[in-house]
């Protein structure tokens, strides 16, 4: 257990005490039950003082986690010496005890560690010189029921000290309880017999294979945790750098060195003291995170959801400062302790390595070393290492080589070697400005192999933040909001191995046409650069897009870039959210959204690298963020755009185009009666046809022909297009004002949401309106059961058999709960240029159900009709975006009426539920 020291321990709870108060009782009560009643009346009392006293020396004394802890074990541990003593005095009494009824109880766990959380178990060993007898059972029996009348989890074992030897050589998990065990009450020897027998039974000789087990058990966690430190809602217990993490090292260390602490491995020369520094103060920022964490949710609650993220960082007193919150200031700090977390993991595992392992004379590992060019370096173990403990001081140069050896030969780097690297950091500082090391960098960063690896080593071991400064100020970087997945350093590199797999075509299938595109491009270093530094700046208070093009500029020469390629990486940092942005918010069917992209583009080139940019920042987010979806948005704008950059757009006559389109749907329909098929091609206006494919054209036919020979007053149909990963919902009605906001409503409710939205008037004063949907997780709808009870949805809706606004009142929110902690500031923009016909409108603000159809509604209300919409989810924030006209079918251009939207929008924006009409 950690040696802190209870502060005014009587204060917690004086056990000396409470025994006098317990004899008197006892002696005045000769009825067990009633003793049992009493009993537990004043532990209950004890017990809930206790805590209250702990929970104010933390709160209001700004106490740490180690003082809470020590504290938490020390209130538990009398706890159960009293009731240990009750029970066996006074309840199960026995003059003399016989050896075999002997009994010791200790702790185990958590508790044994001394680690004991507000919301922790209890887990106890009740400990017997042999087989249990009925005295041990009732004693045993009697503290259980008391501790889980005591509303305490309580976790048990009753064995024998051999017993415990046979379990523990045959399951690595009792092995490990074994460890930690603490004495708490009873019998003094048999503890000691049992850590004798452990030693001697259990550990003797079977190191190496404990070691591998525990390595093996923790690889298997960070697998289900998600295998990355850099995750934004860390579980702080079980998640990689977590405290399970310095557990395994611990238990590691009890088992090789027989040590109860890991600072008493200075004195053996197995770590360095700043080592064991680090792994103090990792561990107690720990403790003090997971105690506000428990105080915060009263639960073991162990993830640091964002709901929970803002408070513990005010309690812990992270305040905003020069742009950044304070949220994100603990945050950060949290992961650089993860990663301080991962750096002891290498050093420890790296010493038992050398001292486990055989020394053979000449392996085959050696053999093969001399037939390899190591430009310096050595293979120990199968892993790069340097020559000696001085070789970097020698050769400031040799650190960045030791990276590129690394890398062309395939292998590991050798933990003692990554150790040297972080103890010569301070070298690193003159290689900035050295050509050969920039020059090597480039090579590893543009590498035929996965550079992933690589550039994950040099962060992990502190290299990459040295040698780019600018990326230093990234790392361990959150964003607070519920769309990014990883810290900003973390995202960048993930990002840079996604464009290497995109580009030797593991990942294709995934966007085809950016990976077939990618083997044109001619700038490919230029490409690699700009994946590294396209988040560079982010956390500065700027334009992260602005201020990393300016920092391009400034990096692109030092690292050996041409004049020319280091224009292209500013421009690509610059303009990286220019082709996601215009895909997901613009509708690419208006010539003008293409004009304009096309404008700031310029170059095929410049398409190409800003498509496979723009891919891989997006998979990058988070594995649930990529979809077929974006996937057909992106190709389809960069299709339309290489038209027009080649020539290949024809910018035939308008009508022309529209006459070809209806030539094409009377050829499709010639099942028709003629008279009726020049009807139905009269009934819609020349936007129309240009607006959807022919395809679509033929589609639309069918769907209204069918509904107007069954009389349908609202005809529903769900096409389904796994390619894409959505549905198209074709909805023929009478128009009205307000049908869009109530077909969004129904999609709502319908539990689906819109991606797409084209609505369209027939001169007969019809409505045809095409919507793109998914499901919330992101998939088509493609069950007949689900199409049915979609178009039942929309249906009631639309004839009012559904009553639309209570039935969004009470649908259940879509969010967590935790997410009301990210604050969404609702935002409407209005530009009149980026279309030549329609009056564009962005909404941002925070996701609920119903906020389409409130917004929506509101257009309804100010008399603004919606040609088209394209809807984008990012976590909690949602942005709509409309192509919109008056009611005269012009833009909207009048100051008044403008304000008039805006006002209106920003209210339906606010509104905690989407209002009745």
């Amino acid at each position: 257990m950690p040696r802190t020291r209870i502060r005014q321990p009587r204060a917690l709870i004086d056990r000396k005490a409470l025994t006098i108060i317990l004899e008197d009782m006892a002696a005045a009560v000769p009825d067990n039950r009633d003793r049992r009643n009493r009993l537990m009346s004043l532990l209950r009392k004890a017990l809930a003082d206790g805590r209250a006293e702990v929970r104010r020396r933390f709160l209001k004394e700004k106490g740490t986690g180690a003082a809470a802890f020590a504290e938490n074990s020390y209130l538990m541990d009398q706890i159960i010496r009293l009731l240990f003593d009750f029970a066996t005095t006074y309840i199960y009494p026995r003059a003399n005890r016989t050896a075999g009824e002997q009994m010791s109880v200790l702790a185990v766990g958590g508790y044994g560690r001394g680690e004991m959380s507000p919301q922790s178990d209890i887990d106890l060993l009740f400990l017997l010189p042999y087989k249990s007898t009925p005295l041990h059972e009732q004693v045993v029996e009697f503290m259980l029921y008391v501790l889980w009348d005591l509303g305490l989890k309580v976790g048990h074992a009753t064995r024998s000290v051999d017993e415990c030897i046979r379990q523990a050589r045959a399951d690595t998990t009792i092995c490990t309880a074994l460890l930690e065990t603490r004495f708490l009450w009873g019998n003094r020897e048999l503890p000691l017999g049992l850590r004798d027998k452990f030693q001697t039974s259990v550990v003797a000789g079977s190191g190496a294979d404990f070691i591998e087990a525990k390595l093996a058990e923790r690889d298997e966690r960070h697998a289900r945790m998600g295998d990355s430190r850099y995750v934004l809602e860390p579980n702080i217990k079980d998640g990689k750098g977590g405290l399970r993490d310095l557990h395994t090292l611990l238990w590691i260390a009890r088992f090789i060195y027989g040590v109860s602490e890991m600072s008493e491995l200075v004195a053996r020369g197995v770590l360095t003291s700043e080592a064991a520094s680090k792994f103090m103060r990792a561990r107690n920022f720990l403790w003090t995170v997971r105690c506000h964490l428990h105080y915060l949710t009263n639960r073991p609650e162990e993830r640091l959801t964002f709901d929970i993220q803002p408070e513990i960082a005010q309690r812990m007193g992270y305040a905003d400062r020069n742009g950044v919150r304070g949220v994100e200031r603990f945050m950060k700090h949290y992961f650089l302790m993860a990663k301080t977390v991962g750096d002891l993991t290498r050093i420890f595992c790296a010493v038992l390595e050398n001292q486990q392992k055989r020394r053979p004379g000449l392996s085959m590992t050696s053999l093969l070393a001399r037939k390899r060019h190591l430009n310096g370096f050595r293979i120990d173990s199968g892993r790069i290492a340097a020559v000696g403990p001085d070789a970097f001081q020698k050769e400031p140069l040799a650190l960045m080589r030791l990276f590129k050896v690394a890398h062309e030969q395939g292998m590991d780097i050798h933990p003692d070697t990554l150790r040297l690297v972080t103890e010569s950091l301070p070298l690193v500082k003159g290689l900035r400005s050295d050509p050969a090391a920039n020059t090597l960098f480039l090579d590893i960063l543009c590498s035929k192999r996965d550079p992933e690896i690589s550039l994950r080593q040099m962060s992990e071991a502190g290299f990459l933040g040295r040698f780019l400064p600018d990326f230093a100020r990234v790392t361990a970087q959150m964003q607070f909001d519920m769309y990014h997945v990883y810290t900003t350093d973390e995202h960048t590199i993930r990002a840079i191995g996604l464009l290497h797999r995109l580009e030797d075509g593991s990942i294709r299938d995934l966007m085809p046409s950016a990976a077939r595109e990618l083997r044109k491009v001619l700038s490919r270093r230029a490409l690699y650069v700009a994946v590294l530094l396209h988040d560079i700046a982010k956390g500065r208070g700027g334009d992260h897009s602005e201020l990393g093009a300016e920092i391009a500029l400034r990096l692109g020469p030092r690292l050996g870039l041409s004049d020319e390629e280091t224009e292209t990486v500013s421009w690509l940092v610059r303009h990286h959210l220019l082709m996601s942005r215009t895909a997901f918010k613009r509708d690419v069917d208006d010539l003008k959204t293409i004009l304009d992209f096309t404008d700031v583009v310029q170059s095929v080139e410049r398409l190409r690298l800003l498509l496979a940019l723009t891919t891989v920042d997006i998979l990058a987010v988070g594995p649930a963020v990529w979809n077929n979806w974006k996937s057909s948005l992106l190709r389809e704008l960069y299709m339309r755009s290489e038209d027009l950059l080649t020539g290949g757009f024809q910018a035939e006559a308008r009508d022309k185009r529209v006459a070809d389109r209806r030539e094409q749907l009377s050829l499709a329909l010639t099942d028709w009666p003629e008279a009726e098929r020049a009807a139905y091609l009269e009934r819609h206006y020349p936007a129309y046809w240009l607006t959807f494919d022919g395809l679509t054209h033929i589609r639309h036919a069918r769907v209204i022909e069918r509904a107007r020979a069954a009389g349908e007053a609202v005809a529903v149909e769900v096409i389904p297009d796994s390619h894409r990963s959505v549905s198209d919902v074709i909805i023929y009605t009478d128009d009205h004002p307000g049908l869009f906001s109530k077909i969004a409503g129904a999609m709502a409710l319908a539990g689906v949401t819109i991606m797409d939205a084209r609505i369209t008037t027939m001169v007969d004063g019809m409505a045809l309106d095409t919507f793109t949907i998914q499901t919330l997780d992101g998939r088509p709808i493609a069950e007949p059961e689900r199409i049915e009870r979609l178009a039942r949805t929309v249906r009631g809706v639309l004839t009012g058999t559904i009553a639309l606004a209570r039935a969004l009142q009470e649908q259940a929110p879509r969010l967590p709960e935790r997410a009301h902690a990210l604050t969404v500031p609702p935002r409407v923009l209005i530009d009149n240029q980026a279309s030549k016909t329609h009056t564009v409108i962005e909404v941002n603000g925070r996701d609920r159900p119903g906020f389409l159809h409130a917004v929506t509604q509101a257009l309804t209300r100010v008399g603004i009709q919606i040609s088209s919409a394209r809807i984008s989810t990012y976590g909690e924030r949602v942005v709509d975006v409309f192509y919109v006209k008056d009611v005269f079918g012009m833009k909207v251009v009048h100051k008044t009426k403008l304000a008039q939207i805006r006002e209106a929008l920003e209210a339906a924006i606010t509104e905690a539920r989407p209002r009745a009409a």
